[in-house]
């Protein structure tokens, strides 16, 4: 069983924009979308700062870009979807907006923004679960709390696993073309953990082959994601199903 960090490096990386529909400024164009929504556009005057943890390919990067944050620090352990988010910043214009750093999220931010600084944290796509524990998720909270400024922003998104699924029910078909499949497996462990297995069919001149890895999922509930930003000072103002099966959680610093 590998990390999460290990698991994307060894075999989710090359498949991941793919995964996500293939197109990564529609994704971000999405993603703009949600953060409109959610009141985080800012003139590009006021010089804005924002962390984006656990970015991967960087569409809530881009997106960020695109509303007016003239700093957006990128976080992320593949150094595969660094090197894609730094050409899609080429691409769409926001070089001087985007940096991206290669390294764990736990700790990032007093390393990376002082207290007070930031009008807003990112920490999308379920990158919450890919922490080792609870105790993590905590501390991340508390860290994102510090480094918010008052009133600024901290957007999650992410799976709630809480709910056991049983027999067929425990096998989620991802994403299917014709040269590619993603099938995830979910084994659950305890109250706390399911093991993912990622199953993945990719089709070569002379047949198919398949690549699998696991990793470990923290089991989050909604409630309990509400009184951990609560206790760090968050004002909860949104949480509730996404797109995508996603939970979207927004809270404000008071």
């Amino acid at each position: 069983m590998a990390t999460a960090a290990d698991h994307y490096e060894s075999l989710l990386a090359e498949h991941y924009t793919w995964m996500l529909g293939g197109d990564i400024e529609e994704a971000a164009a999405a993603q703009a979308d949600l953060f409109r929504e959610l009141g985080l556009a800012v003139p590009a005057r006021e010089g804005a700062a924002a962390v984006d943890l656990g970015c991967g390919p960087g569409p809530q990067t881009l997106a960020l870009a695109s509303l007016g944050f003239a700093s957006v620090t990128a976080v992320d352990t593949s150094a595969r979807l660094l090197e894609e988010l730094t050409e899609l910043a080429t691409r769409s214009g926001h070089t001087q907006a985007v940096r991206t750093v290669r390294q764990d999220i736990r700790g990032a931010l007093p390393r990376l923004a002082s207290p007070g600084s930031l009008a807003a944290v990112a920490c999308m796509g379920d990158t919450l679960p890919h922490l080792p524990g609870s105790r993590d998720v905590q501390v991340l909270i508390t860290d994102v709390a510090k480094a918010l400024r008052p009133g600024g922003s901290f957007v999650a998104t992410y799976r709630d696993l809480t709910h056991e699924l049983h027999g067929p029910q425990r096998f989620i078909p991802v994403r299917s073309t014709g040269d590619r499949i993603l099938t995830c497996f979910l084994d659950y462990q305890d109250k706390d953990t399911v093991l993912v297995h990622d199953l993945v069919h990719t089709r070569h001149v002379d047949g198919w082959e398949l690549r699998t890895s696991s990793y470990p999922k923290l089991r989050l509930s909604p409630q309990w994601l509400t009184d951990q930003c609560r206790a760090a000072g968050l004002d909860v103002r949104r949480h509730a199903a996404g797109p995508r099966g996603m939970y979207v959680l927004h809270a404000v610093k008071q």
